[in-house]
C-alpha cells in the first residue's frame, strides 16, 4: 500500500512494554508474553523500576536507559501516570503508542480531566495513540500481538475494529476454530485519538485487507466516523454491529467507552449512506464473517437452494424474504438438465429438493447443473442426516464440485454429532458453513447488501439544487431576529417566512391580536378559514382546543376567536399567547397529509424526518430518517421505506400525489438544513399532498446560536458536494472552461485523461512507471471525501462530449494544518495558464477550511511545474535524502 501514518503503528520494528511485570496474571506481564509468542521480530523493551529482569530480559526503569529508537509503546501503568509517560515518549521521538489502562472517560469527573489531558500530550507531541481503556493491536502477518488476549489470530484478510476488547476476544476465539484469519484487530477502547475514522481510512487502502467488520458502542466524532467508513466500503464490504440499540443499552455503552450514543433509527441511516451493511446481533455478525472471511462476494441477490429435506429450505425461502433476497425460478435449460438426473418426484423448482435418500454422487450432480444457471447468483446447499444420508462423503463432493466456480456456495449441515466432521472439512476448504438456514440467508443477504449499497455511495449531493435559489440570507436574517429578541421558537407567521424562502408552498397566515383583526384578516384571505392559537410554548395546539378548522362566515370568527384564547387560557395556564393566525381552509377531495421534519442528533447532527402526518403521528409510527445533503434518489429511497407511500400512489378513488412536488419539498428542507445550522428542530404537519402539488399548512421552529467554527457545513456529518467552487472561467487563447469539484461519475473521463497523458507527464505526477489508474486508484480519485481532501479537475467541451483537461487535489496531513498537494494537466494544454487556475482553485479551497501550509513534491527535472510554484510563491528546497525530488512549500 501507499504510505499511511498508521503503517508504522502497525509495523514497528521495536517496543517498549510500560508496565511490565513478572506478576504471570499481570496484564502486562501478558502483552510480553503475546508479543514473545508471536515471534515479533523487532526489539522488545520492558519497562518497569520495580523489576531489573523479568523472564530472563532485562527491564528498564525508564525509556531514559533504554537509548535506541522506539517504534511503539505499550502503556500498562494505572492511568494518573500516563500523561507523563506520553510525555517521556514524545521526548524521545516515539510516535506510536497503545494506552491499554482504564480509568479515563468512563470512570467520571477526574478520568475525563485526564483523558483530555492524554490528548493534549499526543497533540502536542504528533503521537498517534490508540486507546485507552483498549485490548491492543495485532497484525497477524507483521508477528505483532500486542494485545492481552489469550488468543493469537492466525493471518489472514479480514480486519476486526472494536470498542469493546471482550467483543474482540470473543470473535478471535470463534475464528479459531473456523480456521478464519486476521489482516488487523484493533481495539480503539476510548478511541481518544485514533479512532474509528483513522483506522478505517488505513484499512480502506490496506493491500492485506478484503473485508471489514466493526463493533460500535458510540462515537466520537461523527464526521470522521462517516468519512473512514464511506471511504472504507468504496474499497471492500463493511459490516458493522452496534450495541446500545435502546435506552438501557445506549446507557450502559456509554458507561463502558465514554463515547456518544445517539438515536439508533439515525446510526442505521448513517449506516446506509456510508454504504455499509449492519448486524443485528452477534449471531449475524458471525455469520456474515463466516462469508467475508473466505472473499466471496455476490453480483446480485438472487440465490438457488438445494437440500434433501423440504421443512429447512421453507425455512430459507421465508427468512429470504425477509432479507429481500429472491429465490428465482430456474432457467428452463436447468430444468430439463435437473429432470435427467433426479428421481421424478424431485420439487420441480427452486428450492431444488433432491430428496431424502439422496447420496453424495446425486449432490454433486445436483450442484454442478444449478451453479450453471444463469437466473443464479449463489447456492445455500442445505443437508439434513437421514438414514440414507452420508454428511462427511456429500461434504467432500460439494468441496469437489464447487472448487472453480466464482459464485458464492453457502453450506448448511443441520444437526450436530452426526454432521461435525463434514462442517470441519467444509471451514478447511474455506467453504462457510452454517448452523441453521436463517443464519445462510442472512450472511448472503449481507453480501447482496454491499452490492446495492455501492449506488448509494455514488451519490454526491449538492448544499443547493440549480434551479431557482432559495433566499439564504432573508431566512438568516429572520433567525437572527428572533434570537436578538430572545427567543427560541419561530411563531406560525415567522416559520411560514422560512419556508417561503426556500420556496417551498405555504398557506399564508395572517397573525391577529384582536377578533376584529381576526375579522379583517378572514376576509382578506376568504372563507372558509382555519384559526390557529399563536403560543410559542404550546406544541400541540389542538390538544387545548387551539385549532378550529372550517370557519365558514363573519360572524363565526369573532366567537372562535374568544373560545379558543379562553380554552387554551384554562387548560394551559402557562401558554404564552401572542394572538390568534387566520388563513384560508385548504380544501381537497384527494389530500394525504404527510409530516417533514428536523431534528438534532446528539452524535449525527441534523436529520430529516419523512412520514404520515396528522395529529395521531405519534400513534402511526410510520416515519423514516435521512442525513442531509439529499438527492432526487436518496429521496426516493426514504419515501419508499414508509408505509403511506402507498397511499401517495393511486389509491382506490384517489389519484396519485405530485410525486415531483413532493421531492422538491425535501430537496428544499435538504438545502435549509445545509445552509442554516442554526436550526435545530423543525416540523410541517401537515404537509398536504394531492395531485396539484404540496403545500405546508402548519409549521414550527426552534433556533439556536451555530457555533462559530470559521468552516461552512461544520454542523453535518456528511461535507455536501461543494457547488460554491464550481466556476466558469476562459482561457487566454478563449477557451471556455469549467473548474469544479470531482465527482464520482467522472470516473470513465478520469481514466481516459490519465490514459491520454505522455509517458514523460504520467511519470513526473505519480513518480512511477504507470499505464492507467488501477480500478482502486480510480475510486480513490473520484470518490472523494470533501471533508478530508479536495479535488477539482477542469473540463471543457469537445465535439460536445465533456473533457477532462487538468486536475489539482490535495490531502489534508494528520496534523489537520496543512495539506499536500499534486497537479497535472494535459500535455496539449500545458502553458496555457490552466496550472495555474487549478492551483489557484485549489489554494483557495484550502485556505476557506483554515489550513496553514500546502506542501508537495516535485521531480528536480519537471521544469514546467517548478516554474509555476516560483510563480504561485512556493518556497523550494532540495529533498534532503533524494536529490532527485524538490520539496516546494507555501503558507496559505
Amino acid at each position: 500500500m501507499g504510505y499511511h501514518y498508521l503503517n508504522k503503528l502497525f509495523t514497528p520494528k521495536s517496543i517498549a512494554v510500560f508496565g511490565a511485570s513478572t506478576n504471570p496474571d499481570s496484564v502486562g506481564s501478558r502483552i510480553l508474553e503475546n508479543l514473545r509468542k508471536g515471534q515479533f521480530g523487532g526489539e522488545l523493551y520492558p519497562v518497569n523500576p520495580k523489576h531489573e529482569s523479568i523472564n530472563g530480559s532485562k527491564c528498564y526503569a525508564s525509556i531514559d536507559e533504554i537509548g535506541k529508537i522506539i517504534g511503539l509503546a505499550v502503556i500498562v501503568t494505572p492511568a494518573a501516570t500516563i500523561p507523563n509517560i506520553l510525555r517521556q515518549c514524545g521526548d524521545h521521538g516515539i510516535k506510536n503508542a497503545v494506552v491499554i489502562s482504564a480509568g479515563f472517560a468512563e470512570s467520571g469527573t477526574t478520568g475525563k480531566k485526564l483523558e483530555r489531558e492524554l490528548h493534549e500530550v499526543a497533540k502536542q507531541y504528533g503521537i498517534h495513540v490508540v486507546g485507552p481503556n483498549s485490548l491492543g493491536i495485532m497484525r497477524p502477518a507483521a508477528k505483532l500481538n500486542a494485545t492481552f488476549s489469550k488468543n493469537q489470530a492466525r493471518p489472514g484478510k479480514l480486519a476486526l475494529v472494536s470498542q469493546s476488547g471482550a467483543i474482540c476476544t470473543a470473535i478471535l476465539d470463534w475464528a479459531e476454530a473456523k480456521h478464519i484469519g486476521f489482516s488487523t484487530v484493533v481495539s480503539i477502547g476510548e478511541a481518544t485519538d485514533v479512532g474509528f475514522g483513522e483506522v478505517l481510512n488505513y484499512l480502506s487502502m490496506d493491500p492485506q485487507t478484503s473485508s471489514i467488520i466493526v463493533y460500535v458502542e458510540g462515537v466520537r466524532n461523527a464526521r470522521s466516523f462517516m468519512s473512514g467508513l464511506r471511504v472504507a466500503a468504496r474499497m471492500k464490504p463493511v459490516v458493522v454491529i452496534k450495541a446500545g440499540r435502546h435506552e438501557v443499552g445506549s446507557k450502559a455503552a456509554i458507561s463502558h467507552s465514554g463515547a456518544l450514543v445517539g438515536r439508533d433509527d439515525v446510526f442505521e441511516a448513517a449506516l446506509d449512506r456510508a454504504g455499509v451493511v449492519r448486524a443485528s446481533n452477534i449471531t449475524q455478525l458471525l455469520s456474515t464473517v463466516n462469508i467475508l472471511s473466505t472473499g466471496l462476494r455476490a453480483n446480485y441477490d438472487r440465490l438457488a437452494i438445494l437440500t434433501n429435506a423440504g421443512g429447512p429450505a421453507v425455512m430459507a425461502a421465508d427468512r429470504s424474504q425477509d432479507m429481500n433476497i429472491i429465490v428465482p425460478d430456474l432457467a428452463p435449460e436447468t430444468m430439463k438438465q435437473l429432470n435427467k438426473v433426479l428421481p421424478g418426484n424431485w420439487s420441480k423448482g427452486n428450492p431444488v429438493d433432491i430428496l431424502g435418500d439422496a447420496n453424495p454422487e446425486r449432490y454433486a450432480q445436483a450442484i454442478k447443473i444449478t451453479l450453471e444457471d444463469s437466473n443464479t447468483d449463489g447456492l445455500l446447499i442445505l443437508l439434513t442426516p437421514q438414514a440414507m444420508t452420508s454428511p462427511t462423503d456429500v461434504a467432500k463432493q460439494v468441496i469437489k464440485a464447487t472448487a472453480k466456480t466464482s459464485k458464492p456456495v453457502l453450506a448448511c449441515w443441520m444437526g450436530d454429532w452426526l454432521v461435525g466432521e463434514a462442517r470441519k472439512l467444509l471451514d478447511k476448504a474455506a467453504i462457510p458453513s452454517f448452523r441453521t438456514p436463517e443464519s445462510a440467508i442472512e450472511a448472503f443477504a449481507h453480501l447482496a447488501t454491499f452490492r446495492r449499497n455501492q449506488k448509494l455511495l455514488l451519490q454526491v449531493p449538492s448544499s443547493l439544487q440549480e434551479d431557482k435559489k432559495p433566499d439564504v440570507e432573508g431566512a438568516r436574517l429572520i433567525i437572527e431576529s428572533v434570537l436578538a429578541d430572545g427567543r427560541h421558537t419561530l411563531g406560525t407567521v415567522e416559520s411560514k417566512a422560512i419556508l417561503a424562502a426556500f420556496r417551498i408552498p405555504v398557506i399564508q397566515a395572517t397573525l391577529t391580536h384582536s377578533p376584529t383583526e381576526a375579522l379583517i384578516a378572514a376576509e382578506s384571505a376568504g372563507f372558509p378559514v382555519a384559526m390557529k392559537i399563536n403560543a410559542l410554548n404550546l406544541t400541540h395546539k389542538s390538544d387545548s382546543g387551539g385549532v378550529r378548522l372550517d370557519i365558514p362566515n363573519a360572524h363565526a370568527v369573532r366567537n372562535v376567536y374568544k373560545e379558543m384564547i379562553e380554552s387554551v387560557r384554562q387548560k394551559e395556564p402557562d401558554a404564552d399567547i401572542k394572538g390568534i393566525t387566520v388563513e384560508h381552509m385548504y380544501r381537497s377531495t384527494s389530500s394525504r397529509e404527510l409530516l417533514v421534519g428536523v431534528s438534532r442528533d446528539t452524535v449525527f447532527g441534523p436529520v430529516i424526518t419523512f412520514g404520515m402526518g396528522g395529529t395521531a403521528v405519534e400513534i402511526h409510527r410510520d416515519t423514516v430518517v435521512a442525513l442531509p445533503p439529499l438527492n432526487g434518489y436518496m429521496i426516493n429511497k426514504m419515501i419508499a421505506k414508509t408505509r403511506v407511500s402507498k397511499m401517495l400512489k393511486k389509491f382506490r378513488h384517489l389519484p396519485a400525489i405530485d410525486h415531483k412536488a413532493l421531492k422538491k419539498v425535501l430537496l428544499r428542507i435538504s438545502e435549509m438544513v445545509c445552509e442554516l445550522p442554526e436550526i435545530i428542530e423543525a416540523e410541517i404537519n401537515p404537509l398536504i399532498a394531492d395531485q396539484h402539488g404540496v403545500i405546508a399548512v402548519d409549521a414550527r421552529f426552534h433556533v439556536n446560536y451555530a457555533p462559530v467554527t470559521g468552516l461552512k457545513y461544520d454542523h453535518m456529518a456528511i461535507h455536501p458536494y461543494p457547488v460554491d467552487y464550481v466556476r466558469s472561467l476562459q482561457l487566454p487563447d478563449g477557451t471556455d472552461i469549467i473548474i469544479r469539484p470531482i465527482r464520482p461519475e467522472d470516473g470513465a473521463m478520469e481514466q481516459q485523461f490519465v490514459r491520454n497523458l505522455s509517458k514523460e507527464s504520467r511519470y513526473m505526477r505519480f513518480m512511477q512507471a504507470l499505464q492507467e489508474l488501477t480500478p482502486e486508484m480510480l475510486v480513490r480519485f473520484t470518490q472523494i471525501d470533501y471533508d478530508r481532501e479536495m479535488c477539482f479537475i477542469a473540463t471543457t467541451i469537445i465535439d460536445d462530449q465533456e473533457v477532462e483537461l487538468g486536475v489539482s487535489r490535495y490531502f489534508i496531513t494528520p496534523d489537520g494544518d496543512s495539506c499536500e498537494f499534486a497537479l497535472v494537466t494535459a500535455d496539449e494544454w500545458q502553458g496555457k495558464g490552466l496550472g495555474f487556475l487549478l492551483m489557484k482553485t485549489l489554494m483557495r479551497s484550502a485556505r476557506d477550511k483554515g489550513l496553514a501550509t500546502i506542501d508537495g513534491e516535485v521531480l528536480s527535472n519537471n521544469t514546467g511545474m517548478l516554474r509555476l510554484m516560483k510563480r504561485l510563491g512556493f518556497d523550494i528546497k532540495k529533498d534532503a535524502q533524494d536529490f532527485s525530488i524538490v520539496n516546494v512549500r507555501r503558507r496559505l
